[in-house]
């Protein structure tokens, strides 16, 4: 099974969880002093929200799968269709232990795969963004891996 995952940097963490409270109608799994997330059944979505270091809005989009093998398959769907993807192994991030591949779309929208195998105490790696193209208008002209990623 897979489940889309959203995550938004948001400024305020309080005020929005309290919103996607009401919003989903269930409050969330996860509450930590910069971050929260939900795991909702309907829609079948990770939600996360946190108060990181960047810009607010949607961070990155996912897909979150259930297995090892999952994860193997998306990622190699991603590189035989020519995609540059960064992938890490047992990677600490958004309290969890996971291993991800991340690619970004032609419009510059990060996405991750991920499949998470453990729960961590700490937030995690920090993450070192790709800095866009000169000549792109709208974002990246080309699909530049981050060195380090984390949602």
């Amino acid at each position: 099974m897979k489940r889309m995952h959203l995550h938004v940097s948001v400024p305020d963490l309080h005020q929005s969880i309290q919103f996607y409270e009401t919003l989903f109608g269930a409050a969330p799994v996860v509450v930590k002093d910069d971050y929260a997330k939900w795991m909702l059944d309907d829609p079948k979505v990770n939600f996360a929200i946190s108060e990181r270091a960047r810009a607010t809005g949607v961070d990155h989009i996912g897909i979150q799968v259930d297995s090892a093998d999952e994860l193997g398959q998306l990622a190699d769907r991603l590189k035989a269709a020519g995609t540059a993807t960064f992938d890490q192994e047992a990677t600490t991030c958004c309290y969890a232990q996971s291993d991800k591949c991340w690619v970004q779309d032609p419009a510059g929208v990060r996405w991750e795969t991920f499949y998470t195998f453990d729960e961590a105490t700490s937030y995690g790696e920090e993450e070192v963004l790709p800095e866009p193209a000169a000549t792109a208008c709208c974002g990246p002209t080309a699909a530049p891996a981050p060195k380090q990623a984390c949602c």
